[in-house]
């Protein structure tokens, strides 16, 4: 058995590339456009990890997708959680769950899809302004 990738639908192809791309660092490895279907597939992976990858499916027909949070989540293990969330949070994203312990943060995409940020390796030591963050909505 090999993993192959985890599918997420999404209602706005440009804004989930802003949040995967730019945001998480996620790079497109792959798109097909399907006519007869009607629908686009975007396969992205974290730089040099091509083996692991996130399928965005976008209907072109619009469709209302709810219930993101039954999903679970996406995880991406980070160098610097301070610094990622921060990059995030710089993008306009809202850090749902603040990286108070050094070692876990949540933030949700466009589509409300959970994504976990986790630090690679040893948790850093708590540091503000996170450590007296509170958490924002759900993750």
């Amino acid at each position: 058995m090999k993993y192959l990738h985890t599918m997420v639908r999404v209602t706005d192809v440009d804004a989930s590339l802003k949040f995967y791309c730019e945001g998480l660092g996620l790079e497109e490895v792959r798109r097909t456009e399907n006519e007869k279907g009607r629908f686009t597939l975007i396969f992205l992976a974290a730089p040099g990890q091509h083996d692991a990858q996130v399928e965005l499916t976008y209907n072109w027909d619009p469709e209302e997708y709810t219930g993101g949070r039954n999903f679970g989540h996406l995880a991406y293990a980070v160098e610097d959680i301070y610094a990622y969330c921060q990059h995030l949070a710089d993008m306009g994203y809202t850090i749902n769950r603040p990286p108070r312990d050094g070692h876990m943060a949540f933030v949700r995409s466009p589509d409300d899809i959970s994504v976990e940020i986790i630090q690679a390796g040893e948790a850093k030591a708590p540091a503000e302004p996170w450590a007296s963050m509170g958490n924002t909505g759900s993750w």
